[in-house]
């Protein structure tokens, strides 16, 4: 399976996706979709869109030089099936890739390294030509402390509620186990009271 480039924005074009436009000297034009299509005619410039890898590329936001990447070059060259030539190179294929997306996080990794201090330099830059935004941020830290507390107070009513929630179950079950006593005494009361009629009677 051959997966081509979009001309425009370097995607990937799958077989039986996307639209080829021929030109009047045989060129072969691949796109990926309508809006790269579309983008072309038009003559716009790819790496003056944001969204194209040529623009990421010419922006220095992705990798470019490499040894990993020139592996991906098209080669029109016929080679004769071997199979262990083709067991080889799929190999040589899945390890490219790691070392390739290995380099790729580096790089990335690198290019991010500066933005804390810039965007720490920005800020600072910011509060010194607008210092109201330190009084909104004081009313904003105070609102915040504010809800804390509510929410802590909530916190221990709740705990409170449940605690007497707690006492009130234990006194209804002292209560409970009270009267089933007592119950049970009258009970025997009453037992008692008739054995003694039996007695008195079976005398008579």
């Amino acid at each position: 399976m051959r997966v081509y480039q979009c001309h425009f924005c370097s995607s990937p074009v799958y077989p039986l996706h996307g639209i080829t436009f021929v030109r009047n000297d045989a060129k072969e034009f691949r796109f990926c979709r309508s809006k790269c299509h579309k983008a072309f005619k038009q003559r716009r410039n790819p790496r003056k869109l944001r969204w194209t890898k040529a623009f990421r590329k010419a922006a220095g936001k992705e990798l470019v030089v490499d040894s990993t990447l020139t592996f991906a070059a098209r080669r029109n060259v016929p080679v004769r099936y071997n199979r262990d030539l083709v067991a080889t190179t799929l190999k040589g294929m899945s390890r490219i890739e790691e070392i390739r997306q290995k380099r790729e996080r580096a790089f990335y990794k690198n290019r991010m390294k500066d933005n804390k201090e810039r965007d720490f330099a920005s800020d600072k830059k910011l509060v010194e030509q607008n210092p109201e935004l330190l009084r909104l941020r004081e009313v904003e830290l105070r609102r915040k402390a504010e809800k804390q507390a509510a929410k802590e107070n909530a916190m221990e009513e709740e705990e409170e509620e449940e605690e007497e929630d707690e006492e009130m179950v234990s006194e209804d079950e002292e209560m409970e186990s009270e009267s089933e006593d007592e119950s049970e005494e009258e009970t025997e009361k009453v037992k008692q009271k008739v054995l003694l009629k039996n007695k008195r009677k079976t005398r008579r």
